[in-house]
């Protein structure tokens, strides 16, 4: 094969693989915004690019890599199907659930995801008023009506600390999202 045909084909790899990986970098956008949980897949992403970059894998390697990489996104795309739940609910379940769940407990945790987003947006009496991220008495009425909707829906199996640790990073994230108008917002 004459030079300037190997130089054409290596030029038509790289401009395949920078429109993979705007693609792929655009998908990981939407998932992250969708469920800020999924931040491991930023990183494996980035592994990927570094790799590459370190010159630890050839061009043909790294192309390979970020087409494993978007079939992962694609199935982690549709997770929330598959787990029988919204794309908000899996991502207050991936908050909520631990290590070693029965099956029996997986479901108690998809319950508590779902029962908490309907008493946060849809319950009585109201938590989320207008601007309740601003106020710390009625930032303290959110974080009871999440510790009681979980402390109603949770398994026995998370014992105090778990439990407290799941109840912040949920509070967390939901102020998170009122700070920045996003989801949860009154």
């Amino acid at each position: 094969m004459p030079a300037n045909w190997r130089s054409l084909n290596a030029t038509i790899v790289y401009i395949e693989i920078a429109e993979l990986r705007a693609f792929i970098e655009d998908k990981l956008q939407h998932l992250l915004e969708q469920n800020h949980t999924r931040i491991d897949f930023a990183q494996r992403l980035q592994e990927i690019i570094d790799q590459y970059n370190a010159g630890s894998s050839s061009a043909d390697a790294y192309y390979e890599d970020l087409v494993k990489y978007v079939s992962n996104l694609t199935e982690e795309a549709e997770r929330h199907s598959r787990e029988g739940l919204s794309e908000e609910e899996l991502e207050l379940y991936d908050l909520l659930k631990k290590d070693k769940l029965t099956k029996a407990e997986e479901q108690k945790v998809k319950l508590a995801a779902k029962a908490l987003i309907i008493r946060l947006l849809k319950g009585s009496p109201k938590v989320l008023v207008q601007d309740w991220w601003k106020d710390g008495q009625t930032q303290r009425t959110v974080k009871a009506a999440i510790e009681e909707v979980l402390h109603k829906d949770l398994s026995a199996s998370y014992d105090r600390m778990v439990f407290k640790e799941k109840c912040d990073n949920v509070f967390e994230l939901v102020v998170e999202f009122a700070e920045n108008g996003r989801k949860w917002v009154a």
